[in-house]
């Protein structure tokens, strides 16, 4: 038999008045369909608030690539200029980090107090993430200091507020001594995330000099390039070899790499109990071919009868399996990313109809996705690689389960079958 009549035979099966085999068999394209829409939301929201979250670290704590300089850093305009100079590099900005204490007039907080040139505020590609809250997003003079949201909040100050700041320095003697300065908070800033809108506390590179000591605090050079997330090592190696002895160099993977594989760990386990439904409902195909089997054995007995082969008649049912799982997975991942792409607005929606219904017995607010963990607005990330990947692994399953019965039906004995029909 041909492979076209083969094909042929499948699609008529497949399509044609609704028999009780050929239901179970569009029933388990549709279980199939139904399987694959919660896994490819899935990915794209883990993928998206994945994405998110290591954006922002990246573009405003990390950096891509940081450069610390172990022996003398005094020279700081010729470091900058060596690692500007290679082709690739979006900007090199030097920066001091120390913790610290601040109090406000409605709590104090502890804080990573950064101090970093105010163009780094200013880059193109970060930009679009930040959001000014209040005021200002970057400092205008020493004395001025720009906050995260949730600190903000958390220590009860606004634009224009002054507050106090605390740092430890070491004495003569060796005995840590406190010291307190004062500052105008001229801006109040959000990336969206409140773990990191919680510790930002942002000096000028001035004002930094003036509250911190310098055997307290880490200083390095926060380098961005064009694509982090797949040229980190190599502007990394570049940079290494063009320095001179006594810097180290760190690319965003190693300095947040339990971060990003405690993310990475957990995508991969929603995608694998999600995988498991997919093939259950890939198994449910054997079935619909095994009452495809009974119900055409009349069919079956007359193509053994006119020369088919056994190969012939297994291919019929093999490719009913493959089609069944084809179908299914098209309007499952269509389904599936169409509520994915569209999941801000249905979560949205969704939270304000549950807090409508709220409202009327206790008259709270209802958060799907609380912006105190989460990102206040998802990224949409499509990973078309894996969703290809995804389609066929469904087809793949759909044809293995349905392989038994296939072959069975191939070898069935025509005269049996006649005697039965």
């Amino acid at each position: 038999m041909k492979k076209k009549v083969s094909i042929y035979i499948a699609i008529r099966y497949l399509w044609n008045k609704a028999h009780e085999g050929v239901r179970y068999l569009r029933g388990a394209a549709a279980g199939i369909a139904v399987s694959l829409v919660p896994i490819i939301v899935t990915l794209i929201v883990a993928d998206g608030m994945i994405r998110g979250i290591m954006d922002r670290y990246l573009e405003f704590g990390s950096g891509h690539i940081q450069v610390f300089n172990y022996l003398n850093d005094n020279d700081i305009e010729e470091t900058k200029r060596l690692i500007s100079d290679i082709d690739g590099v979006r900007g090199v900005w030097p920066e001091q980090r120390t913790m610290g204490v601040i109090a406000g007039k409605g709590g104090k907080a502890g804080v990573t107090v950064r101090s970093i040139e105010s163009s780094f505020w200013d880059d193109s590609a970060s930009k679009p993430l930040l959001k000014v809250i209040d005021g200002v997003n970057k400092p205008q003079t020493d004395r001025d200091i720009v906050l995260g949201e949730t600190l903000a909040q958390n220590i009860g100050v606004k634009a224009g507020d002054t507050v106090r700041l605390m740092t430890i320095r070491n004495t003569e003697d060796g005995r840590m001594s406190p010291r307190t300065a004062s500052f105008t908070v001229r801006g109040i800033i959000s990336c969206g995330y409140n773990e990191l809108d919680a510790l930002w506390c942002i000096t000028s590179w001035e004002g930094g000099s003036r509250i911190m000591s310098s055997d307290k605090m880490s200083s390095s050079y926060i380098v961005k390039i064009s694509d982090p997330y797949k040229k980190a090592d190599e502007y990394a190696n570049k940079i290494f070899f063009k320095m001179s002895s006594g810097y180290d160099v760190y690319t965003w993977k190693r300095l947040l790499s339990s971060q990003y594989k405690s993310y990475e760990t957990t995508r991969q386990i929603l995608l694998f109990i999600m995988a498991l439904i997919v093939l259950v409902a890939a198994i449910n195909v054997s079935s619909a071919t095994s009452m495809l089997v009974l119900e055409r054995q009349k069919d079956i007995a007359v193509l053994k009868v006119t020369g088919s082969s056994v190969k012939g008649v297994t291919s019929i049912f093999l490719w009913g399996s493959f089609f069944t799982g084809l179908v299914g997975s098209i309007i499952g991942i269509f389904v599936g990313l169409l509520i994915g792409v569209n999941i801000n607005t249905l979560i949205r929606s969704l939270e304000k109809a549950l807090s409508f219904v709220s409202g009327i017995f206790n008259g709270r607010e209802v958060k799907i996705l609380d912006p105190g963990f989460y990102l206040e607005t998802i990224p949409i990330i499509v990973d078309w690689k894996a969703v290809v990947l995804i389609g066929l692994f469904t087809i793949f399953c759909s044809v293995l389960a349905s392989w038994i019965p296939a072959v069975r039906a191939g070898k069935l004995k025509p005269m049996e079958l006649l005697r039965k029909t």
